[in-house]
């Protein structure tokens, strides 16, 4: 199997690293990548923020679900999404016409600018030998996040990556198992799946039999999805949007 492949398919979460900095041109490499990741229009509607001040680093993994390991990683990056830099130079052009402010389309596009970015960052750490995880959370607390970070209008951060070197036992943790792609692509149409369809693509994905996966789906669901950390989530995105939208 080709290299990049095999790490592809073999690369999963790392959330405890060894006490030692990552080599700084291996931190140029990894952030290289990142800015040579496809993007909308060669725009670069991304900005990337190291961040090395342990300070900060606490104060995001307090803000980031309580999650202590964000703050024991070598490197943290937080992707934001980024539109200051053109709408500022935009507003400087002689259009004859108004200027149009970014709205919601754009926010999307730059989200997915950086998480495009992001992902290329995190293959290029793996092809390193480096672990690492993304960190969703970050989309919680946007006030707390705008703050720690010096965040303008028209930047939100959108994704976080934190990388280093895993421990032993990250290396021998079994990979969770994914779902067969039969189950996940499709041709040409959407196919839909019944929830007892889907429940049983999860008893398989999962190897439980019916009286465990039960106790699985209902923690599942109060853990995942009827919980505190998902409500935040949510109200938190609608105010970068609605901010983006606003222009704050």
């Amino acid at each position: 199997m080709n290299e990049t492949v095999k790490q592809l398919m073999e690369r999963k979460s790392v959330r405890a690293y060894e006490e030692r900095d990552i080599d700084e041109q291996d931190v140029r490499t990894i952030l290289e990548a990142a800015v040579q990741a496809p993007s909308a229009g060669n725009m670069t509607l991304y900005t990337v923020i190291r961040v090395t001040d342990p300070v900060k680093k606490e104060q995001l993994a307090k803000s980031c679900d309580n999650q202590p390991f964000i703050a024991k990683a070598p490197l943290v990056l937080v992707f934001c999404a980024d539109y200051k830099r053109w709408f500022d130079l935009f507003a400087t052009l002689d259009l004859g016409e108004p200027l149009r402010k970014p709205g919601e389309g754009d926010f999307l596009l730059a989200m997915l600018d950086a998480t495009i970015a992001a992902q290329s960052s995190v293959v290029a750490a793996d092809a390193l030998g480096y672990g690492s995880c993304y960190i969703g959370d970050i989309l919680e607390h946007c006030d707390t996040q705008r703050e720690i970070l010096g965040l303008p209008a028209y930047v939100k951060p959108v994704c976080m990556v934190v990388i280093g070197v895993p421990t032993q036992q990250q290396i021998e943790r079994k990979k969770p198992a994914r779902f067969a792609l039969e189950d996940i692509v499709y041709e040409n149409t959407y196919q839909s799946k019944t929830a007892e369809e889907f429940a049983a693509m999860l008893k398989a994905r999962q190897g439980l039999d019916a009286e465990a996966f039960d106790r699985w789906i209902l923690a599942f669901c109060k853990r995942k999805w009827n919980c505190a950390f998902s409500e935040e989530m949510t109200r938190s995105s609608a105010q970068m949007i609605r901010e983006w939208r606003e222009g704050k």
